[in-house]
């Protein structure tokens, strides 16, 4: 990157520094957040309105958290100018000096190293379309696997800086950590959704997300690779592994939106549901959860950092008499009532307002209302990463819209999907590959093409010559993980680990002993301890945990393949 921005980078490490050692939103959290709903000052509000931090800027200093990182690589080809409402943000910056070097760390300062660290901006086809990526590797190492990390809705990918750091001690493995099209520091193109029917919106809503990760996993010349995705980037993970079939050794959901069923949701001709447990995400503490207890989990469950490898993978054994509708993923006796949604936001919802509009058009008092989340997403960690986790919040929410459109054609009002995944979920890992056409094609991932049908499970072999040019996926793990204190309701992921398994007996009862051998589908629920819905930062030490065994069990299958 240039020296200017360079300076820029590293004079912003100061500001926020400085700021954080006096910041009302750091110091008055914990006596404010119990008595409002907006803890920032309207004063250190208006400052930080008017201070305009870009966010390559704010990013950098998220990641600066990183241990053995205090200095990271950051390219300022998106994120490096200011939000304003002259001109439009997040436009790719083609100089190439507003790249980043790669940092290395030496083996005598990083006890997991050499390893090296780098941002980059990977340019897609079409007009403004790139994807903000950073990445990890181990140096003196052949890279045998790859992680690819997705975030959740409007976040970016400095909400995993507590993950890359331990998720890149595993020999043989690149880290890689995806800012989706239209948010965090990728580009942000117009989103435009051309279909008239509902189906059709839903699939292309879609596509906007999982063609952009094909085009860019199709550039980096990978052939398979273990898919992460938190909340919004579960649903989307599953969504690629159903259109893209072959790439996916590992599908790993962390707290996915959209797998349980309502009736509401999926009927265009009745109203939207006008309930939902998804206030919790505004209302509830993250320090209240992550020091809170379950008590649906029974106590064998809640065990110590000591925990024997696989114990957890245990957690909820229970669920047989919590009564679970295994078809739709809910709750038949709920623990707790849906709290109702105000109106308001049903009605801004569904004239595909997005909660960063509001932001926006805030002006001035957009910090304040920014820090109403994050003053209780973040109230569990240290001031001054709370603090930057603010700063990079307000910087992400304020850029132009985009992908942040798409919530609304997919998700109804409450976080229910439109086209649940709860339907489709048995048909990850189980997909037809066609054999005698490259998937390598630019035009199986152009953001041009027409939309295509959602995939679903096949529930006969193709016969004549079809048989001849097909074979099929022989089955993928699936890991769902879920917060102890999660307000996206368990019930979703036992009821698609059931499909999963009913699939796997059905496809394997008249098989024979080679096909049961060579099949590696299985699902299984993993609670992650003192967590609630973002399971990677607030139980980031067991979840990093779990992470670590699921790679190693990667490492162990691809090996005997």
């Amino acid at each position: 990157m240039s020296s200017a921005d360079a300076a820029s980078l590293s004079s912003g490490d100061e500001d926020l520094g400085s700021r954080t050692q006096q910041s009302p939103l750091a110091s008055q959290r914990a006596q404010q957040q119990s008595r409002t709903y907006f803890p920032l000052g309207y004063k250190a509000g208006f400052s930080q309105w008017w201070a305009n931090i870009p966010a390559a800027v704010a990013e950098h200093r998220v990641l600066s958290f990183i241990p053995h990182l205090q200095a990271p690589p950051t390219h300022t080809k998106t994120g490096s100018q200011p939000a304003s409402p002259d001109r439009p943000p997040m436009v790719v910056d083609d100089d190439q000096s507003q790249n980043a070097e790669p940092v290395t760390t030496a083996s005598n300062t990083d006890p997991y190293g050499p390893r090296r660290w780098a941002s980059n901006l990977v340019t897609l086809s079409g007009k403004n379309r790139a994807l903000n990526e950073f990445s990890v590797e181990r140096i003196g190492e052949d890279v045998e696997q790859n992680l690819v990390m997705l975030h959740g809705y409007g976040a970016g990918l400095g909400f995993f800086y507590k993950n890359f750091e331990a998720l890149s001690r595993v020999q043989g493995w690149k880290v890689y950590a995806l800012d989706m099209l239209g948010m965090g520091r990728s580009s942000r193109p117009p989103f435009k959704v051309h279909s008239k029917d509902s189906q059709g919106k839903i699939t292309e809503a879609e596509n906007w997300f999982i063609d952009a990760l094909e085009e860019w996993r199709i550039q980096k010349k990978i052939d398979r690779f273990t898919l992460l995705g938190h909340s919004m980037g579960g649903y989307m993970a599953v969504a690629y592994a159903l259109k893209y079939p072959g790439h996916v050794n590992k599908l790993i959901l962390a707290s996915p939106v959209g797998i349980p069923e309502d009736p509401y949701a999926v009927k265009a001709d009745m109203p939207e549901p006008n309930a939902s447990t998804m206030n919790n995400e505004f209302t509830q503490s993250e320090s209240d959860i992550i020091h809170g207890s379950n008590p649906e989990i029974p106590d064998s469950a809640k065990v110590g950092a000591g925990t024997a490898a696989g114990d957890h993978n245990n957690f909820l054994n229970a669920r047989s008499s919590s009564g679970r509708d295994a078809n739709s993923g809910s709750k038949t006796t709920p623990s707790a009532p849906r709290r109702p949604l105000p109106k308001w936001l049903v009605y801004l919802w569904d004239s595909n307002i997005s909660p960063f509009s509001i932001v926006r058009w805030a002006g001035p008092l957009g910090p304040r209302f920014v820090s109403g989340w994050t003053s209780r997403r973040f109230s569990h960690l240290p001031s001054n990463e709370s603090q930057a986790l603010h700063d990079y919040s307000y910087s992400l929410f304020r850029q132009q819209g985009s992908g942040e459109y798409a919530l609304a054609y997919i998700l109804a009002p409450g976080a229910f999907a439109r086209s649940p995944l709860i339907r489709r979920i048995q048909g990850v890992g189980r997909q037809w590959i066609d054999t005698d056409s490259s998937s390598e094609s630019p035009s199986s991932c152009s953001p041009t093409s027409s939309p295509s049908p959602p995939a679903q499970s096949t529930t006969a072999y193709p016969n004549g010559s079809d048989a001849q040019n097909r074979v099929r996926e022989n089955g993928i793990p699936v890991v769902m993980m879920y917060g102890e204190n999660d307000w996206m309701d368990i019930a979703g992921g036992y009821a698609a680990e059931q499909k999963i398994n009913d699939e796997k007996a059905r496809l394997l009862r008249d098989a024979d002993a080679e096909t049961r051998r060579k099949d590696n589908g299985s699902a299984k629920v993993v609670v992650i301890r003192r967590a609630g819905h973002h399971v990677y930062l607030d139980g980031w030490e067991h979840f990093n945990q779990v992470m670590l065994e699921e790679m190693k069990d990667v490492s162990k299958r691809e090996a005997q393949r």
